[in-house]
């Protein structure tokens, strides 16, 4: 594999904030979705977004499902991005939302966080109810995370589930992203995500009176003390420290049982190349590929505007490369 970024779009930053904003993300019409709203075992609910066919086309054989990053929706630009090039593959693509990412508040005493693995098992399950077929598992940043954790606490069960997973700009170190993005001018993407999470965090707190202290949450000006206040007690956990601590899948990479590919840029901006793993910290079943731009999520290709397709492209075609039974799916 391998990716060039454009000469016009130099550095981390650049590759990461152009394509989210002004990028091609479908070749044709825009993705379609038609939504299913799935009630949660703790009686809570999640809404799943899928790939719009046509009344007369069956339903492909091959699901592509996409965990989505912090913030993020399946109108992402790195999901219509894989919407379209799924579309194009004839494959099944559905993206479920983690909990508040729907446009809807969701209704329990929780959100979503970083290493949500038991969330990504639950989904992965029932996928599997509704889907007969191969699945195959991609997360962007958080979810990609997520995605890691879930298959490190599944070992080998793992591929039971899914044929593979993708993980692409996952902060596999928690810590070393919660300082990188807290400096300089990463806090404008700091700023960005508290600008919704906040607002987010007092709806859940209206719904749940004394779930947490609204003046602390409302002096928080990093994800640190964010989580501190929120993330990190709403989910178990006893602060940020100990969250970023066990929710990172850095530490068991070797635990991985399933075909993984783990993309990270060099120069993501808040994902230090400095804290990536190497192949030596991993396991025969996951493939590392690191190319030195990229940015966060971003990989953009082509003159300006630009398109974000060159990793769905990518991602398929390592899955296609490695997983025999997708490639004769595909025909």
């Amino acid at each position: 594999m391998k990716y060039v970024a454009p000469c016009w779009l130099p550095g981390g930053n650049l590759q990461t904030i152009w394509p989210a904003l002004f990028s091609s993300r479908f070749v044709g019409d825009r993705p379609l979705y038609v939504r299913q709203r799935w009630h949660t075992p703790d009686r809570d609910f999640i809404d799943v977004d899928w790939l719009s066919l046509s009344n007369t086309e069956p339903r492909p054989s091959v699901l592509l499902v996409l965990f989505h990053g912090l913030e993020g929706s399946s109108r992402s630009h790195y999901a219509e991005a894989f919407a379209s090039v799924a579309r194009a593959h004839r494959m099944d693509f559905a993206v479920p939302h983690f909990r508040g990412c729907s446009g809807e508040l969701n209704q329990g005493p929780r959100a979503y966080h970083s290493g949500d693995h038991q969330e990504i098992a639950w989904i992965l399950e029932e996928l599997q109810k509704r889907h007969q077929g191969p699945i195959l598992a991609v997360g962007v940043s958080l979810g990609g995370n997520a995605l890691l954790r879930w298959a490190q606490e599944q070992g080998n069960q793992a591929a039971h589930t899914v044929s593979a997973c993708v993980a692409i700009s996952a902060p596999l170190d928690l810590a070393a992203s919660g300082q990188a993005i807290a400096r300089g001018f990463n806090r404008v993407y700091t700023n960005m995500f508290l600008r919704t999470m906040k607002p987010k965090a007092l709806l859940k707190l209206n719904q749940h009176p004394g779930l947490f202290d609204r003046s602390k949450l409302m002096g928080t000006k990093t994800l640190y003390e964010f989580d501190n206040v929120f993330t990190a007690p709403l989910h178990g956990f006893k602060d940020t420290e100990d969250y970023w601590l066990r929710a990172s899948a850095k530490p068991r990479m070797q635990d991985i049982q399933v075909p993984t590919l783990v993309i990270n840029a060099k120069n993501d901006p808040f994902v230090p190349a400095a804290c990536l793993p190497t192949q030596k910290n991993v396991g025969r079943h996951v493939t590392l590929w690191q190319p030195s731009d990229g940015g966060h999520v971003g990989f953009p290709r082509g003159r300006p505007p630009a398109h974000v397709m060159e990793i769905p492209e990518l991602v398929i075609r390592w899955c296609k490369d490695h997983l025999p039974v997708v490639e004769s799916a595909y025909g």
